[in-house]
């Protein structure tokens, strides 16, 4: 989960979750330094395009400016040398030779949500938007890596299931499961990729690698939270499918003398609630309003109440305002992602997009925690402080997801993403030009909240991200790493190596 603004109708909150991961210089030893890009000719774009089945746009096509936009304009200055959208792994194929073989740098992109903007480069940008196709079969989900969220869900719910994944409805499921996979329904039935039973990697070299427990299982086990875009270019994936319930969403809202409490209590009750119920605390600046936004919200697949009553009691305080509704498990998502119908779409005429689509495009950059304790009374008021003193400007937020349930039974080894015995997650998220609130925050919450973060959240400006995204599972990423690219062809600024 991401940036979430609120349904003024509901007070529910739309979530918007990003899906890139990342890390900085290389350390492997036996990775070498390309040389120079060598030169590249039209005549050599054009070989590659004539051995595609899919569609490359280049610099001067019509499609060019549409094609090379991420989902935070910010990154509307970097301009490709070219973009492929790969109609299969044959494709991807093609264009990783191509790219050996020109010494160009490689991006890969599925939803281009990430905070860094990793997704694109001055190289060859491998997207995988046009590989989509959902279908079940036997309790499992059959998902191409280029397909939206919402895709996803809309898909599955025409077969009456349903895969834990995330929120935000145009994010792509390969950057989101690849990193772990937080979502709405985590404390059920698990983070994204423990679902995952199966992936399809293209790798550096250019096999196409059928991956699973049993298959390439240290690849596999890498591909479960390792972050997308390190080891290869993921182009389908198998996930354990469940039924699509009725969920009851809810929300509730404090006045903000209450705050200290609210987050004092929620922290507590959150993570230790049946697996069944997932929450997030919300923290927003409102202006207009004189004073901050404090909202609780989330989803039960059964009834949220006598739970909500803990909560309320533990607080000490009645909220001011508090709601329920059931509804089938598709409309849930879609109001979670703070959208209906084709508003959930991306407007455009490219793989991943509809012309219809609505989906805005959203500003902003964010930074995170993972917490492994309690927050103590000074981080409490340092986080309440930050917003009672900082509510004149709007778009500054902190996001509290629950962990717990499902997420922390299983082991830190066993897959890549090691988070499995934190509280929540903390995402801190301001306007791109008000970088010094979000900084000085993230840093006052640092003695207290500090020690690691989450991949699909990545931030450039993180020291120590090695240890901070991946824990004690990091040099087995390495090693990984090292077996499948020595090269060092999937290289960005955080990349494993």
């Amino acid at each position: 989960m991401e940036r979430r603004g609120f349904l003024a109708a509901a007070g529910l909150a739309a979530l918007a979750a990003g899906c890139d991961g990342g890390a900085p210089p290389r350390t492997a030893p036996t990775r070498t330094r390309a040389a120079s890009p060598a030169v590249t000719g039209p005549a050599d774009w054009r070989a590659l395009e004539e051995g595609l089945a899919g569609r490359l746009i280049r610099p001067g096509d019509d499609a060019y400016d549409e094609a090379r936009r991420l989902y935070i304009p910010r990154f509307d200055r970097i301009r490709p040398a070219g973009i492929a959208y790969c109609a299969g792994p044959e494709d991807v194929r093609e264009c990783l030779a191509f790219a050996r073989r020109r010494r160009l740098p490689v991006a890969v992109r599925c939803g281009g949500h990430g905070y860094a903007g990793w997704s694109t480069g001055s190289g060859l940008v491998i997207d995988v938007s046009a590989m989509d196709d959902v279908r079940v079969e036997g309790g499992r989900a059959m998902v191409g890596a280029g397909t939206r969220l919402i895709g996803l869900y809309e898909g599955l719910a025409k077969e009456g299931v349903a895969v834990p994944a995330g929120t935000c409805p145009t994010v792509g499921i390969a950057g989101l499961a690849l990193g772990g996979g937080l979502g709405v329904t985590a404390r059920r039935y698990g983070l994204t990729c423990d679902v995952m039973e199966a992936v399809q990697v293209v790798t550096a070299d250019g096999r196409i690698l059928d991956c699973d427990a049993r298959r390439e299982p240290d690849l596999f086990w890498a591909c479960r939270g390792g972050g997308g875009g390190n080891f290869g270019v993921a182009t389908s994936f198998t996930f354990r499918a469940y039924p699509a319930d009725e969920v009851s969403t809810f929300a509730l809202r404090w006045p903000w003398r209450n705050a200290g409490r609210v987050i004092a209590a929620w922290q507590s009750w959150a993570p230790a609630a049946p697996d069944e119920l997932w929450s997030g605390l919300q923290l927003n600046t409102e202006p207009s309003a004189g004073a901050p936004a404090l909202d609780v919200i989330g989803v039960s697949f059964g009834d949220p109440g006598p739970q909500l009553d803990r909560l309320a009691a533990a607080v000490r305080a009645d909220p001011s305002s508090r709601g329920a509704d059931r509804k089938p498990y598709l409309d849930a998502m879609r109001q979670m992602g703070g959208c209906s119908g084709d508003a959930c779409h991306r407007a455009g005429t490219l793989p991943g997009t509809r012309p219809d689509g609505r989906y805005p495009r959203t500003e902003y950059t964010a930074k995170s925690h993972v917490a492994a304790r309690p927050l103590p009374g000074p981080a409490i008021d340092a986080l309440v402080g930050a917003f009672t003193e900082g509510n004149d400007v709007a778009g500054r937020s902190v996001l509290l997801d629950a962990l717990g349930g499902a997420v922390g039974r299983v082991r830190p080894g066993d897959t890549a993403f090691p988070h499995r015995r934190a509280l929540f997650t903390v995402q801190y998220i301001a306007d791109t030009g008000d970088r010094r609130w979000l900084r000085d925050l993230h840093a006052a919450m640092e003695p207290y909240a500090g020690g690691a973060a989450y991949v699909n959240y990545v931030d450039p400006e993180l020291r120590g991200w090695r240890r901070a995204y991946y824990g004690g599972n990091y040099e087995r990423l390495a090693r990984v790493k090292r077996a499948y690219d020595p090269e060092g062809l999937f290289r960005f600024p955080q990349s494993i190596g």
